[in-house]
């Protein structure tokens, strides 16, 4: 009866009684057979209630496939008359049709107060980020389930149950016992989340037994009649946005990661995009080393279907993150094995860099996982299950909306989500913000352009100022110490002709120092005051603590896109030191003692063209670099490499990039990367190794302790050179063009190395 119920429900246009039995009595005589008595599946034929491909269908397009059929996978059609073709076709788009089509009458607000009350359900689901993360998420249930299934929920949890979420006990080699939730169930692996809030990846090494729980953790609802209407009522009209929105967010789980795991990673993860707040890749994982890495071999790989990654690999917990685009990976990093993934698709009408929808990672803080959009959008994701917590849009309503994006991960600052903004040749202004993690909340906002009037704006003289870019896509750094954040700038707009912004153009291609708990400035580096050659500062700041020419001092270090590598004190940003990392370097002759560039004339845009060296991808750019204090060596992949500069007087055109000119490429002269390494206490390169290739990829370094240096090479090899000499001891052809950087992690106590190459991670280890 509750079949018919739900039936004559959902199908459009409340079909009469006697035109319902007539229609199912069609359904049984006709297409049960193969599909089914319930449209779920049979003997002969697929389901058609699950399936995607025919719930989309319009009543015309259904009408069309009865009549016709599908010839090629064994379906006939049936020539019906018309009103029994009707019938037909109404009662199976009553099967197909989702909840929320046609939602059931009743109480909303009882239904929703007994939903967070009385029945207990808010205990274990989530609606719009509220909620428990036991059971399924229930924020979009009217658009994914049917009435039917959601009344069998309600009346018999065990009848079926979603995937991901069936009860389980497993019994481990080493006696103990697990009861939970088999997220993921192989021949080689179960991924178990037990009722604490901790995911146990196990392999088959590790179990014993699995029994699978015939019963449903959910135990029926003894409800009224009038009270499970009012549910069904609250349940069907999901997704509503004011959903819950009095309750506070979910609790946090003592398996979540914490501040502290992220001040001081515990052994063999790597919890952030740099792997520590530092920004040095240099890893304390020894395993892998000078005499082994001959063994290394691929141990497994993770593909995500046409995409070209940027991202670097997050590791904790025993679980490795990945993004690309709008989507979140979350896998086994023991196994590669998919625990959740979340996605959406690219945002429409996007310009310039944001369109093409890179992602370089993201940030890990309790129970959330934090990333950015391609448009600009901050989201919170639930660890365990990929449930959206919270999105907020960091740009809002602004000019030149569709000119901005976000690329790089956010970094975690004490109880803070800090995060910047892209899309900084498309005459956007640059800010840097800081959120709740719990709610999203806005702290502040660092503006790197200043409003005119205001200190700073003395230094554009010229109409730039408003679309002037100062983007912050490159992830900053930390100093608990000191607790200052270092963020760096990109370059002012238009990026090649400066006659519309006289002056040095604060705070672009600049080294920020601010207090994290307000956005305060503290002090500023101008690493190319009134850039023409778009050489943003966006490389890491790196945090170095070492004796440098014999005092201990507290550094800040970083191989600028202009050629020149810095070394600052980081407590008060005065320059210590600047010397240039290549040999074609023509358009400063170096860094006077003032912190300022000793600029060549002729070097700069010209209308004609003018030679400049390095190139706009600079000598670095956002690929990671590391420092072995035990060589006391700083590791980067440098290009050398110049071009022709050229400047025009165009101005910003809504919907196009703001690049005042352009440069290019000059024949007869190639560029080339190199594998270089810089004493840090006199800036002097200390060896370099040439790199076969294109002179086009992007891909950075990971230093290890076991005196390694792991490369991706321009060649499309992902490479392993010892950290003192820099000779080639490993190699791996991906055949890829890099636009990523390498990170080391352990599972297992094994030690692995991890790089995306092209659409696949590929996480290598020894036997």
């Amino acid at each position: 009866m509750k079949l018919i119920l739900a039936a004559s429900i959902l199908i459009p246009g409340a079909l009469a009684q006697n035109d319902f039995e007539e229609g199912h009595k069609k359904f049984e005589s006709l297409c049960a057979p193969c599909h089914g008595a319930d449209g779920t599946g049979g003997q002969r034929g697929p389901s058609i209630v699950d399936a995607r491909r025919i719930r989309l269908r319009g009543e015309a397009e259904l009408r069309e496939l009865i009549v016709k059929g599908v010839p090629a996978s064994g379906m006939p059609g049936f020539a019906l008359p018309g009103p029994d073709l009707d019938r037909l076709t109404r009662f199976v788009r009553g099967l197909l049709a989702p909840a929320s089509s046609h939602p059931v009458p009743g109480d909303i607000a009882d239904g929703e107060a007994f939903f967070t009350g009385e029945g207990k359900c808010v205990s274990c689901h989530m609606v719009n980020g509220k909620g428990g993360s036991v059971g399924p998420d229930l924020t979009d249930l009217g658009n994914r389930r049917k009435l039917r299934e959601i009344e069998q929920a309600i009346d018999s949890p065990g009848a079926w149950i979603a995937p991901g979420y069936g009860a389980v006990s497993a019994t481990l080699r080493d006696g103990r016992t697990l009861r939970g939730l088999a997220r993921n169930q192989s021949n080689f692996d179960l991924q178990l989340q037990t009722l604490d809030g901790r995911l146990h990846l196990l392999g088959r090494k590790d179990l014993t037994s699995v029994t699978r729980d015939t019963a449903s953790l959910m135990p029926p609802l003894k409800i009224t009649d009038t009270r499970r209407a009012n549910l069904l009522a609250f349940l069907t009209r999901l997704p509503r946005p004011d959903a819950l929105s009095k309750l506070a967010p979910p609790p946090e789980s003592a398996a979540g990661v914490s501040w502290a795991d992220i001040a001081n990673p515990k052994p063999g993860e790597w919890p952030s995009y740099d792997g520590n707040l530092t920004g040095n890749r240099h890893s304390a994982l020894n395993a892998i080393t000078r005499n082994n890495v001959q063994q290394l071999g691929v141990r497994w790989m993770y593909s995500i279907p046409n995409a070209r990654l940027q991202t670097t690999p997050i590791v904790a917990g025993g679980v490795m993150y990945i993004t690309h685009g709008n989507d979140v990976h979350a896998v086994d990093a023991a196994s590669g094995r998919l625990v959740w993934r979340w996605n959406r698709p690219k945002s429409p009408g996007l310009v310039g860099d944001p369109i093409r929808g890179f992602s370089r990672g993201l940030a890990l803080l309790g129970d959330r996982v934090l990333f950015q959009t391609d448009n600009g959008h901050l989201v919170a994701l639930h660890r365990l299950s990929g449930s959206l917590l919270w999105e907020v849009d960091m740009v809002g309503d602004v000019p030149l909306r569709n000119h901005y994006g976000a690329t790089s991960a956010p970094l975690i600052v004490n109880d803070l989500v800090v995060a910047g903004i892209a899309g900084g040749d498309g005459g956007l202004r640059g800010f840097l913000d800081a959120y709740k993690p719990e709610t999203g909340e806005r702290v502040w906002r660092f503006e790197t352009l200043p409003r005119r009037g205001e200190p700073g704006s003395e230094t554009w003289q010229g109409k730039a100022l408003e679309v002037g870019c100062g983007s912050t896509w490159l992830t900053g750094t930390y100093d608990p110490s000191l607790d200052l954040l270092y963020w760096t700038t990109g370059n002012p707009c238009p990026d090649y002709n400066g006659d519309e912004r006289k002056g040095d153009n604060l705070y672009t291609s600049s080294i920020l120092a601010l207090k994290p708990k307000t956005g305060k400035l503290v002090w500023y580096y101008q690493v190319t005051p009134h850039d023409l050659h778009d050489f943003d500062a966006q490389q890491v700041p790196m945090l170095v603590d070492t004796t440098y020419r014999g005092t201990p001092r507290k550094l800040l270090v970083q191989a600028s896109r202009n050629g020149f590598f810095y070394v600052l004190d980081r407590t008060d940003g005065k320059l210590l030191s600047a010397t240039p990392y290549l040999e074609k370097l023509t358009w400063a002759t170096g860094i006077g003692p003032d912190g300022r560039p000793k600029r060549v004339p002729g070097a700069t845009p010209s209308l004609e063209g003018s030679k400049a060296c390095p190139s706009p991808e600079g000598g670095n750019n956002w690929m990671s670099n590391s420092f072995d204090k035990a060589t006391g060596l700083f590791y980067l992949v440098a290009l050398e490499k110049c071009s022709i500069y050229v400047k025009s007087a165009e101005w910003l055109i809504p919907g196009e990039q703001f690049y005042g000119g352009g440069a290019r490429n000059i024949p007869g002269e190639p560029g080339r990367k190199y594998l270089r390494a810089i004493e840090l206490e006199t800036g002097k390169v200390a060896w370099s190794r040439s790199m076969e290739g294109p002179a086009t990829s992007w891909g950075g370094v990971v230093s290890t302790a076991g005196g390694l240096v792991f490369h991706c090479d321009d060649s499309g090899a992902f490479a392993a050179a010892d950290s003192r000499t820099g000779e080639t001891l490993w190699y791996f052809h991906t055949n890829q063009s890099w636009r990523t950087s390498p990170m080391t992690f352990a599972s297992g106590g094994k030690q692995y190395v991890a790089v995306a190459a092209g659409a696949s991670v590929l996480v290598f280890g020894l036997p």
